[in-house]
């Protein structure tokens, strides 16, 4: 697994949200599961330039340099399977889009589409709050946009 500091913006990012945290004993061997997947990620048998990790203990991301080699439709499909076996492993979802994730202080919240609406309605989370935007697509916008304000976000929509 490549280190994330070494990766170029341009790098392609996919984020898995899980329905809830991992706890410290299972963030320790998913983080070496998902070392080990990154390791040996590839497409068309050749080794992607790969690095994968939990973030605050919910969201799996995974990233690929694909200056020297791209992720194929084969090797999507097969992070997908990998993070399918995980989501079955640990009884986690990580493939609801409908719940949104926002900070409150320290701590990561989750709300399911109508909840979110109501907690905007009722002053509970507002135009500041910061959210997760799990569609950002390069490590780039990760790095500045993945967390912002409602405000900034496509969740406004939803409010």
């Amino acid at each position: 697994m490549v280190s994330y500091d070494i990766l170029p913006a341009s790098t392609r990012v996919w984020i898995y949200q899980g329905a809830r945290p991992f706890t410290d004993s299972e963030i320790a061997e998913v983080q070496q599961h998902l070392a080990q997947f990154a390791t040996q990620w590839v497409s068309h048998n050749r080794a992607l330039r790969a690095f994968a990790k939990v973030f605050h203990k919910q969201f799996i991301v995974l990233m690929v340099d694909e200056s020297q080699a791209g992720a194929s439709g084969c090797s999507i499909d097969a992070s997908v399977s990998f993070i399918r076996k995980l989501s079955q492993h640990y009884s986690i979802d990580f493939f609801d889009r409908m719940t949104f994730a926002y900070q409150d202080g320290d701590v990561v919240k989750t709300a399911k589409r109508n909840d979110f609406k109501a907690l905007y309605a009722a002053g509970k989370i507002n135009d500041t709050t910061l959210v997760f935007d799990n569609l950002v697509t390069t490590k780039g916008d990760f790095d500045v946009a993945w967390l912002k304000p409602l405000a900034e976000s496509w969740h406004k929509r939803m409010v």
